[in-house]
């Protein structure tokens, strides 16, 4: 399986958005769950949100109310909108298929700054 695409990354100030996409260049998106996560320097990768197929989803506590994932089946993406970005938020965001071995790709990169 080809990694995932991610773009939508940049520089923002504190309180800001961005909305990060997610695509895939085979046709797996459309039939998994997916979930974004995060890794910034020096730590673990962690679960942001995650999203069924049919569209049900899920939230780690710390961004629950200010990020929202949702996905497009149609085109084959997922986005992650976030919201009022805190200076915690800075790290690589990456998407990933629920369960699966895939490799991961680059991610993108998200800065806040003021």
């Amino acid at each position: 399986q080809v990694p995932m695409v991610e773009s939508g990354g940049g520089l923002v100030q504190p309180g800001g958005s961005l909305r990060l996409s997610c695509t895939d260049s085979g046709s797996l998106l459309r039939s998994s769950a997916m979930g974004w996560y995060r890794q910034a320097p020096g730590k673990q990768r962690e679960f942001l949100a995650g999203i069924t197929v049919g569209g049900i989803s899920n939230y780690k506590e710390t961004v629950q109310g200010r990020f929202i994932i949702s996905r497009d089946n149609a085109k084959n993406s997922v986005y992650l909108q976030m919201n009022r970005l805190k200076p915690e938020d800075p790290a690589v965001y990456s998407c990933h298929r629920f369960g699966a071995t895939d490799p991961w790709g680059q991610g993108t990169q998200v800065t806040v700054s003021p």
